[in-house]
């Protein structure tokens, strides 16, 4: 099986080998998406396996109005946030009168400054909360509006997680560009 077409029509009808097809050639980029969400490489997994298991149980229902990758991304966003949910043992709300949607203050950034690596292990030691909403709204393209629906909060606390996330992101690059000079010098 080569074509997504037959890998598609093979996994709607339940054949093992379309799966394992399926499978082999998206989870590694599913896997990514999982890995912004989850807080281990554990979780991620069990986030994967799980969003598999909704994927091949609901495949009959993928019409092809768009890619296969974004309705697969869509069940994995949507299975992370689920399991989230699931997790969570404290809920906070915060109420917010102002904040700005303003862009990160100019620090002289290098396009290239951070790595992709470094870049994702700094995202992935945020607190869940500011975690969640920054990749829904930065990475995922989410309004706030939206990421309040998904998660289950008011809309000023996904403005307020996201005026903080970037806050946090910004005070924690800075120090590893200290850093960075420190062993450099």
């Amino acid at each position: 099986m080569n074509g997504e077409k037959d890998i598609l029509a093979g996994c709607i009808k339940g054949k093992q080998s379309a799966q394992w097809e399926l499978y082999n050639r998206y989870s590694r980029l599913l896997l990514a998406i999982c890995n912004r969400y989850a807080k281990s490489q554990d979780e991620a997994e069990d986030i994967l396996q799980e969003g598999f298991v909704k994927i091949f149980l609901n495949i009959k229902n993928f019409k092809g109005d768009g890619p296969l990758l974004a309705w697969m991304r869509r069940i994995m966003i949507n299975t992370a946030i689920t399991h989230y949910h699931k997790m969570l043992k404290h809920r906070y709300h915060d109420d917010l009168d102002e904040v700005s949607e303003s862009k990160f203050e100019d620090k002289g950034w290098g396009e290239a400054e951070f790595t992709e690596e470094e870049l994702f292990n700094v995202i992935q030691q945020m607190p869940d909360g500011y975690r969640q909403v920054f990749n829904l709204y930065a990475l995922e393209g989410y309004k706030h509006r939206e990421i309040a629906e998904i998660l289950k909060i008011d809309e000023n606390t996904s403005k307020s997680q996201y005026s903080r996330a970037r806050r946090w992101l910004q005070e924690r690059l800075i120090k590893l560009r200290v850093e960075r000079i420190q062993r450099d010098e």
